[in-house]
């Protein structure tokens, strides 16, 4: 495309053909499963009930070193703490830990869970309101002002500030 001995209609026709290529492709692998898995891959287990599977770590390259490290990125130290590992088409591993293993949850210990009213939401950026933000959680700019002087702050401090 950029080698001046090429015509530019032989470029551009390059780049459309890779563009319909691509296109093509991923049209392919969007209508059919069976593309998909020739294409992109299948996920493979390499630890079953906790037995490391060996013919899958060799038929994906990998040794005990590969495995271990990818497991320690999911803060796993153990491979004795795990029921399930599989190796995504992405490169990635996905741990099922054994359930001694699993972390205790509230719903575990029966702990009441209060619903979250809202999520974090900036309501002034570069010391300015975002209106649009405060319509969104029903508020106003009156409750704004008021929770800012009760945090020991007011709106003439935020318009001095970056945030």
């Amino acid at each position: 495309m950029i080698h001046k001995d090429i015509k530019i209609i032989d470029g551009i026709t390059g780049i459309a053909l890779w563009v319909f290529l691509t296109a093509a492709i991923e049209f392919i692998v969007f209508k059919s499963s069976k593309a998909r898995g020739l294409l992109d891959g299948e996920p493979t287990i390499l630890i079953k009930h906790g037995k490391i599977i060996e013919k899958a770590l060799s038929s994906n390259k990998l040794n005990m070193d590969d495995l271990t490290m990818l497991l320690r990125i999911k803060n796993v130290f153990a491979v004795s703490e795990v029921e399930y590992a599989i190796l995504e088409p992405n490169g990635q591993l996905s741990v099922l830990k054994k359930e001694e293993f699993e972390p205790v949850t509230k719903k575990d210990s029966n702990i009441l869970v209060k619903r979250r009213p809202y999520i974090p939401t900036e309501l002034i950026v570069d010391g300015k309101i975002v209106s649009k933000n405060l319509t969104e959680l029903n508020i106003n700019e009156n409750w704004l002002t008021n929770e800012l002087h009760l945090k020991g702050g007011s709106m003439k401090q935020c318009k001095l500030k970056r945030y």
